[in-house]
């Protein structure tokens, strides 16, 4: 049986659908001091703060939890919620400087808010970031189990924030690895997993469970990358898989030279039967974090990171390819 992200309960095109809906309903926009900047749509929105921006995000763990309640350690997922806000704010070269977290249960059990604590600390740490507050809710009838999200807070001068306009065909594409699969696609992991043994199955030095627990990575590098290197647009790799890179620009992009695939996408391609264009349009496949620079910076900053290397690039033709092939 072929497996797909749809059939696994999300539905990336109705999901689209269903958020150009509510954003034609977002009409009112602040009048006066500190009025948003550029439109609703790209990772981040902005506010301008005289000379600065402030920049808010928002974004939670999602179905991961799920994997963490299996396995009995929510100890990680903590790193993952700031890494979710906090690399959305990267892309635009914006730096995180403040967040708060929701949490939603169906009860409070103090155990199980510490390890989710000792997450978000760490999470904080990584980032470099404060955690300023929060929000607990017990909706018992609501939710079952628990959901972690939050919002984070950037700032940066107004000059140099990078929104992906200046991208232009010929602009080469560095990708920077993930640590796995990150905070996206595991409703498809989760349900290939559960039909292939479960989570206790022995994946590497590990297990699955573990595998699919690796902490997303927080790519507060490429702060300094854009301090050092001209830098025409960055993309955060996730829900959506290569199909985030048009939220940059109306050009396009070919990938024709992709990282490596790490062992456990190849393991959830072959246990689930899941066709290679559905694998990159749902997981990060390796590559958790792009960046759109002009040629002669591709070799300086694709060194500059390990494992970076040239992946492809920026194209007049609208869309994504991969390998030739239409990623839709």
């Amino acid at each position: 049986m072929t497996n797909s992200y749809r059939e696994a309960g999300v539905d990336i095109r109705l999901e689209a659908d269903g958020v150009a809906a509510l954003v034609r309903e977002l009409t009112y926009r602040r009048t006066g001091l500190y009025a948003p900047v550029g439109g609703v749509g790209h990772f981040a929105g902005m506010i301008e703060f005289g000379p600065y921006v402030l920049a808010l995000a928002t974004d939670g763990v999602g179905t991961k939890m799920l994997i963490a309640d299996a396995v009995g350690d929510r100890s990680t997922v903590g790193i993952d919620c700031i890494a979710m806000n906090a690399n959305d704010l990267y892309v635009m070269n914006i730096e995180p400087v403040a967040f708060v977290d929701y949490i939603a249960c169906d009860r409070v059990d103090p155990e199980r808010m510490a390890e989710i604590g000792r997450g978000l600390n760490e999470g904080a740490r990584l980032a470099n970031l404060s955690i300023v507050g929060g929000e607990t809710a017990t909706l018992a009838g609501l939710v079952t189990g628990l959901d972690l999200a939050g919002a984070v807070l950037g700032v940066q001068r107004r000059d140099r924030v990078i929104s992906g306009e200046a991208c232009r065909p010929g602009d080469l594409v560095v990708g920077l690895p993930s640590s796995g699969v990150h905070s996206n696609g595991l409703s498809l992991a989760r349900r290939i997993a559960e039909a292939s043994g479960g989570y206790d199955l022995p994946f590497g030095s590990s297990t699955l469970g573990r595998e699919l627990l690796t902490p997303t990575r927080i790519y507060s590098e490429v702060l300094g990358l854009a301090e050092r290197h001209e830098i025409h647009g960055m993309c955060h790799i996730t829900g959506g898989g290569l199909l985030n890179l048009t939220r940059l620009t109306d050009f396009g992009f070919a990938i024709d030279d992709p990282i490596a695939v790490p062992p456990i996408f190849a393991w959830l391609q072959e246990q689930g039967n899941v066709p290679t264009g559905e694998m990159y349009r749902t997981f990060n496949m390796g590559m958790g974090f792009a960046i759109v620079v002009p040629e002669h910076e591709a070799g300086a900053v694709a060194n500059s990171v390990p494992g970076a290397k040239v992946v492809g690039r920026c194209t007049a033709e609208p869309g994504v390819r991969l390998a030739g092939l239409p990623v839709e």
